[in-house]
Formats: structure tokens, sequence, C-alpha cells
């Protein structure tokens, strides 16, 4: 998956003071981490979040949002998010949708 530098710095900042998050280097890109299990990631102009099944229609219905996709075959609970659609508090707001359901998953 490859990334972009600047978005990646932008999850960087909105999470060094988050508990519990890793950086890790995975698909030629970078994800985060949140007690083992995948929270989000960055792709050129987009953000990954991992919202679970259950916020995958809320999420989806929101600007930007679109299903992940990355083998021709859904991924559930995964969304992409357009840059764009992330300024001001809008990528706080995406965190804290994904950290809502990896917080709930056990510890790895």
């Amino acid at each position: 998956m490859p990334h972009d530098p600047q978005l990646a710095q932008r999850m960087r900042e909105a999470l060094q003071s988050r508990a519990g998050v890793v950086e890790k280097k995975m698909f030629g890109g970078y994800c985060w981490m949140l007690h083992g299990h995948m929270l989000c990631g960055v792709e050129v102009g987009r953000f990954m979040f991992r919202v679970g099944k259950e916020q995958e229609a809320a999420a989806l219905s929101r600007p930007g949002a679109s299903v992940m996709d990355i083998t021709g075959k859904p991924m559930k609970g995964f969304v992409w998010v357009d840059a764009g659609e992330t300024v001001g508090d809008g990528l706080d707001t995406w965190i804290e949708m994904a950290a809502r359901y990896v917080g709930g998953l056990p510890s790895k």
C-alpha cells in the first residue's frame, strides 16, 4: 500500500498522545496498531480506519468514506476516508470511531 508522507505525519501527530498505539510498517506503507490490533493507516490521498462491522454503515454514510477494497473483495469493518474530509477535527473524529471498535478487542 503506497503511502503519503504528509498524511503519515498528520496521523503520527494525531496519535502521539494515545496510549497503546504503535506504528508499524506494513504493505509498503504505515499502519498504527492499538494493543496489537490494526487501528488505522495511510495511503496516497486517503486514510484507512478499522471501524468494525457494527459501525461500518454509519462510517460509510459520512462524507469521503468508501468501502476498503484492495484485492477485489471488500474488507468488512474497514473504510477508506479521503484526506480532504479529515481537516480540522475530522481526523480525530475518525480515530475515535476506530478506537471505539479496536479498543474493545482483547489485547494481543
